[in-house]
């Protein structure tokens, strides 16, 4: 789908807002007919419809614009690094023996483990980069350079402040302070494995079979990576933001006030957005589902004029009480009292660390009566947020 469908979707998307919106005013001092809740109804869906294409689509096309960029800079490999490419290359479309053996020859530094190829670094970098480009969350987050020759990467954080300055005269004495604690936390890459079935025939008349595997394997890998960012609890994956957790977002940053137990309510995201300093304002953003987004399009404020504004340009996010609106339909989406229902916050204090250590296994027999390859990948990653004052949790009350 080209730039021009998208806006005139997203033209579409702003319609139904609007008239959504005509409806409601028109019967907010009054009972609404049924024939009104019906075509209200429809529209909303249409709208949900509209939302999760537009969505898909912009995404589509930052990963497009990014391959592009990728493939008009990439300098071709030469010597050996070349020829390490493709017999790599070949072992993915052939996955003879032959060529796992001549791969090995040639990258002797790299290990082996029962039949896995280790991928080479300039694909694994190439994957990393495809998958930040399937998920939001790895394009604002700050993600640190690859693990090479280490398990993990331990970091300090202050886990309380200072609190001994005092006013005084010429030739008082300071206070020692007390109360200033430093901890650590640990980033660990973790291993997360997915398996793709892609047709032989295509395989084999592809000329860049490994930026086609690459590219599927990124598009699986990032859904389960998102739902991680998300809600990961932590325990062999990421750590969610939507976890509470002292070793990431505690419930002393869960902002429920001016919330109902069923509905977002505009109070409730006021009180969130101010529950953080001002020196974590730049940069924050919101987090929500789709379902949330059909609330929130509702709301009005206290003048009576509507705190959503949906974007009609390409590539512009929607916004919300100033700040832009991510949509992901990993993010909670249950309305019930006491739940997570959206997120406030700066995602460059949430981490990713990952790990060049990446395997690949070809089976190429184990589908051969419906002519496809079936390829393992295992990569190793982690993730966490980092610093707790730069997020507010929106949840009902």
């Amino acid at each position: 789908m080209d730039g021009k469908k998208i806006i005139e979707l997203k033209q579409e998307r702003a319609n139904l807002a609007t008239s959504i919106r005509a409806i409601m005013d028109e019967h907010e001092s009054k009972e609404m007919p049924q024939e009104k809740r019906d075509e209200m109804s429809k529209m909303e869906t249409r709208f949900d419809e509209l939302n999760g294409i537009v969505t898909k689509e912009e995404r589509q096309l930052e990963r497009e614009r990014v391959i592009g960029e990728q493939h008009k800079d990439e300098k071709p490999a030469t010597g050996k690094d070349a020829e390490i490419r493709s017999a790599f290359n070949g072992y993915l479309v052939e996955g003879t023996p032959a060529r796992m053996a001549e791969y090995r020859a040639l990258a002797m530094d790299n290990p082996t483990q029962a039949g896995y190829l280790v991928a080479p670094e300039q694909f694994v970098e190439e994957l990393i980069k495809e998958l930040a480009d399937n998920t939001f969350i790895r394009q604002k987050a700050r993600v640190l350079p690859p693990l090479k020759g280490a398990h993990s990467l331990g970091y300090p954080t202050k886990t309380a402040g200072m609190s001994s300055f005092a006013w005084g005269t010429e030739i008082s004495a300071p206070t020692a302070d007390t109360s200033l604690a430093v901890g650590k936390r640990e980033f660990k890459p973790n291993p997360g494995t997915s398996e793709i079935l892609i047709s032989k025939t295509l395989i084999r008349n592809m000329s860049n079979a490994d930026a086609f595997i690459r590219s599927e394997i990124a598009e699986e890998v990032a859904k389960n990576l998102e739902t991680a960012y998300m809600t990961g609890d932590g325990a062999g994956k990421p750590l969610g933001l939507f976890t509470a957790s002292i070793d990431g977002i505690p419930t002393t940053r869960d902002v429920s006030t001016g919330n109902t137990a069923t509905e977002i309510k505009v109070d409730g995201l006021i009180e969130a957005k101010y529950s953080i300093k001002d020196q974590y304002q730049t940069g924050c953003e919101w987090i929500f589902n789709r379902l949330a987004i059909k609330q929130l399009a509702k709301l009005k404020n206290s003048d009576g004029q509507y705190i959503w504004q949906s974007s009609i340009v390409l590539g512009t996010p929607d916004m919300l009480l100033g700040k832009p609106v991510n949509s992901s339909e990993y993010a909670p989406s249950t309305f019930t009292t006491g739940l997570y229902v959206g997120l406030y916050g700066n995602l460059k204090s949430y981490w990713i660390v990952d790990s060049l250590a990446m395997e690949i296994q070809a089976l190429m027999e184990l589908y051969a009566r419906t002519n496809q390859v079936d390829y393992i990948t295992r990569i190793e990653t982690d993730g966490a947020p980092v610093l707790s004052a730069a997020f507010a949790r929106v949840k009902l009350g």
